[in-house]
């Protein structure tokens, strides 16, 4: 029998998409983009699923937009009418995805669950004002598909007994007021074991009576409008990426992603990510009128304590006060860390910490896969994720990896050395 739909509410995406495709509509409406699928797990053999996959894909046509979510988002004060009226009219397209198994040339090690060894490669293409929505459901979509073919005996309440034992661990270990300003985001849609669980998940963050107050919002727009909370996030890798091919030079990618972003978002949404090259080729074009500008920054890879140490000395070397601005932590969080990273940075700014698969894919015996989807071109030519982890580029050309970080005098992920 067809599987129903995964994905059944066109805001069941992540926030910075939608405010990424205003951008792009209003600024980059003809540029055409291309994104490919990763899964750093090594070991998970993902290409049995490509079927089920593409059947879900396929099923992606028929999510439209409701007059009732175009309602809500004319009530928040970052959507602009003309983007709504292009939302009423978007469809998705099925024919921007190819998904296909790929046979592996050794043998597969150890293949569990039934898996042959073949690897899932995804792709998309089109227009980057249309492609730009397909990361987050084809993510969902696939960590559904293959968990709940994995463990289909597990779901919703196996979810919520991790949850209340993590809860119950965290409260038994800190105090009211050692926590009274902790501030959570649920970030966890891409990766979670299903929309149910992730649904039951904040749910019950919200109801909790100790921890709702520490619930700040999610990523998730159709949670958010159907909780009454806030959705949270702004930009992506690929708004920076695409820069290194829409900017006049190279050299100037960084600061003209800036620049762009706050002419469409002067007022609100003012938290610049990091990482798309490193911190510190960020922080080197994170001038004193950018550094005013924006509300504050979020790490997504590298020593979370470093990396807050650099942003503290950044903001005083400029002159300006931390704590009137906002750190947000979100590279693999889970209570116990979000709170070490909130205690360790309390007393000398605002800290948020988004915290994802480790709450919408915890479950016992459930792996959580490691699986993104990031742009590899842009106007036909390459860009570049590098960030500050090892194990986290991506990008189909190498010499174009040594031309950026040339430009940016940053180590190598290519060749492992300082470049010149």
């Amino acid at each position: 029998m067809p599987a129903p739909p995964i994905i059944t509410s066109f805001l069941d995406t992540d926030a910075y998409k939608l405010h990424m495709q205003q951008a792009v509509f209003h600024n980059y409406s003809d540029v055409v983009a291309a994104f490919e699928f990763n899964c750093r797990n090594t070991t998970d053999y993902l290409g049995i699923y490509a079927e089920e996959i593409q059947e879900q894909v396929n099923h992606m046509r028929d999510v439209v937009i409701t007059e009732e979510e175009l309602a809500y988002l004319a009530t928040l004060p970052q959507f602009k009418p003309d983007y709504l009226d292009y939302l009423r009219a978007y469809r998705y397209k099925p024919e921007q995805v190819k998904v296909e198994a790929v046979s592996p040339v050794l043998p597969p090690q150890s293949p569990q669950f039934g898996e042959d060894g073949s690897k899932l490669v995804v792709t998309v293409e089109g227009l980057w004002v249309e492609a730009i929505l397909w990361e987050i459901p084809l993510l969902a979509i696939i960590s559904e598909v293959v968990q709940r073919r994995r463990r289909p005996h597990v779901g919703v309440p196996e979810a919520l007994e991790t949850l209340e034992e993590n809860l119950d661990a965290f409260f038994a270990a800190h105090s009211v007021d050692e926590v009274r300003h902790f501030k959570v985001t649920d970030f966890g849609t891409r990766r979670r074991y299903s929309r149910a669980v992730q649904e039951a998940v904040v749910r019950r963050l919200r109801a909790h009576d100790k921890f709702g107050p520490h619930l700040f919002g999610t990523s998730n727009y159709d949670l958010a409008r159907r909780l009454g909370i806030p959705a949270i996030g702004t930009q992506a890798h690929e708004w920076f990426q695409a820069f290194q091919q829409l900017s006049p030079s190279l050299r100037l990618s960084q600061t003209h992603a800036l620049q762009m972003w706050l002419r469409e978002y002067p007022t609100c949404l003012g938290i610049a990510l990091t990482d798309c090259i490193t911190m510190d080729a960020f922080l080197a074009d994170f001038t004193v009128p950018l550094a005013k500008a924006y509300q504050g920054l979020r790490q997504d890879s590298g020593d979370p304590v470093r990396w807050g140490e650099k942003a503290l000395a950044h903001y005083r070397f400029l002159g300006i006060e931390p704590k009137e601005k906002v750190l947000v932590f979100s590279d693999g969080l889970n209570l116990t860390t979000a709170v070490q990273l909130h205690n360790r940075f309390k007393g000398d700014t605002n800290v948020m910490c988004g915290i994802g698969t480790q709450l919408t894919c915890a479950l016992k015996g459930v792996r959580p896969m490691n699986i993104v989807l990031k742009m590899v071109r842009c106007q036909g030519r390459p860009v570049a994720k590098i960030s500050d982890s090892t194990g986290k580029l991506m990008c189909e050309d190498f010499d174009f990896v040594e031309e950026l970080c040339n430009t940016f005098k940053v180590a190598s992920p290519v060749t492992s050395h300082p470049v010149a």
